[in-house]
């Protein structure tokens, strides 16, 4: 009689798995993906740049999938369109001493939302320093998340990198403190520094949709993928072509994200709240993916697909993928017994000298501990069509590609009905 339950147990999870499979084969089909993927990666759209009127265009049509789809709008929004923006100080002019010796412009780097400054020994600030056995990634971002105004002197070490601050203006809020970056190796007791930006607010859009869940609506799933690419280039145009259409990066993991929304709605079964985003800005310093993340307790968060260049075969050929930062959780392992009996594998990111965990859009939660990690099969060492004008519809396999977002869906799902829930990232052990 045991033997009998337990062979008809062993036959039902079976029959599940297989009608889950066949499930997935029916709602992801490769005439629907490349449809999607075709118009996000069109000319139309003008290679979707950031501010553009062709990434205007793509917000659109991912919003109307997601209606079509019928997912609900996040939190009780009007729009599927979740906007934001957010300020960017072009440099005008910079100037200063310290105990009265003049400072090269190009040796200070002034981060505020004011349009002009005027920083002296006497303006309250406070004085510290980066010094060369510092990380200056983790140093300037613990300077620039505080709410306290700083002059941050930085050792001369780090000359090479020190022009690289400048991307810190173009993420600022109206709120941001004052820090002024100064590359010296001097203490100073006297300074005046002065600066001149001129404040923009530019206007951005994620595009978000969801599936609530049933037993636990207040626990989360994120699928996501980043919709802007670099858009006109005519100064780097390759045989009279300037359009970059970004077909793999990223239209193919926004294309997945929408196909795997498709699937999970039909089914209907998810216990876990199903929330799906199109990331606006990664290409220019993930602005979108940053401005998400704010908008959850992260402990609420449970795990994050960030999908990313999946249009094209691995470094393992086909029915393999990679995933960043495969070794920080357990979510990789999971993800592969749920796809115990298929050929799919997947695999620990072989790139980790790129660093890739921390570049993309899955880095700001997962700073925070999420379990969120990048699925990609780009071959980061070798990749031909990577930021090139050539990153086009006809270079993907969709094939392949078509499988890589079923293996997703059925990989994922004991996290979706909450059977399985991936431990978190160790913060403390994060860069």
């Amino acid at each position: 009689m045991k033997k009998n339950v337990v062979c008809l147990f062993i036959l039902s999870s079976f029959m599940s798995v297989q009608l889950i499979a066949q499930d997935a084969n029916s709602i992801i089909n490769k005439s629907e993906t490349e449809r999607i993927e075709k118009y996000l990666s069109s000319d139309e759209l003008e290679g979707r740049r950031t501010f553009s009127k062709g990434i205007d265009k793509a917000a659109d049509f991912i919003a109307n999938e997601f209606k079509q789809v019928g997912l609900n709008k996040f939190n009780n929004a009007n729009s599927y369109l979740q906007s934001f923006s957010k300020l960017s100080a072009k440099f005008v002019s910079a100037n200063g001493n310290l105990d009265g010796t003049a400072i090269d412009a190009k040796n200070i780097i002034v981060v505020t939302a004011q349009p002009t400054i005027s920083i002296s020994e006497t303006s309250g600030y406070q004085i510290v320093k980066i010094n060369k056995e510092d990380n200056l990634g983790q140093a300037t971002r613990k300077f620039l998340s505080s709410n306290t105004n700083y002059i941050v002197l930085v050792d001369e070490s780090f000359a090479n990198n020190f022009s690289r601050l400048v991307q810190l203006k173009s993420n600022i809020t109206a709120d941001q403190k004052t820090v002024a970056f100064i590359l010296t190796n001097a203490t100073p007791t006297k300074f005046n520094i002065e600066a001149t930006h001129k404040i923009e607010n530019l206007a951005l859009a994620n595009v978000v949709g969801v599936i609530p869940g049933k037993s636990l609506a207040n626990e989360y799933v994120i699928f996501s993928g980043h919709y802007d690419h670099l858009g006109i280039n005519g100064a780097k145009a390759v045989n009279g072509d300037s359009i970059y259409n970004g077909a793999n990066d990223d239209a193919a993991g926004t294309t997945a994200m929408i196909m795997l929304s498709k699937y999970f709605k039909k089914l209907n079964n998810n216990e876990r709240t199903l929330i799906f985003v199109a990331f606006t800005a990664e290409e220019v310093g993930g602005f979108g993916a940053q401005y998400f993340s704010k908008q959850f307790d992260p402990l609420t968060v449970k795990a994050m697909f960030n999908l990313e260049m999946i249009g094209t075969e691995s470094k393992w050929g086909k029915n393999s993928a990679y995933i960043t930062g495969y070794e920080k959780t357990n979510m990789g392992d999971i993800l592969q017994k749920n796809l115990e009996g298929s050929a799919f594998k997947f695999y620990p990111d072989p790139y980790t000298d790129q660093n890739l965990f921390y570049r993309s859009d899955n880095a700001t939660l997962a700073r925070l501990g999420v379990p969120a990690h990048t699925i990609s099969t780009s071959k980061m060492d070798s990749e031909p069509n990577y930021h090139k004008p050539s990153d086009e519809f006809q270079t993907l396999d969709m094939d392949n590609m078509n499988e890589i977002i079923k293996a997703i869906a059925l990989s994922s799902r004991t996290i979706i009905s909450g059977k399985d829930t991936p431990s978190r990232v160790d913060t403390k052990q994060l860069k």
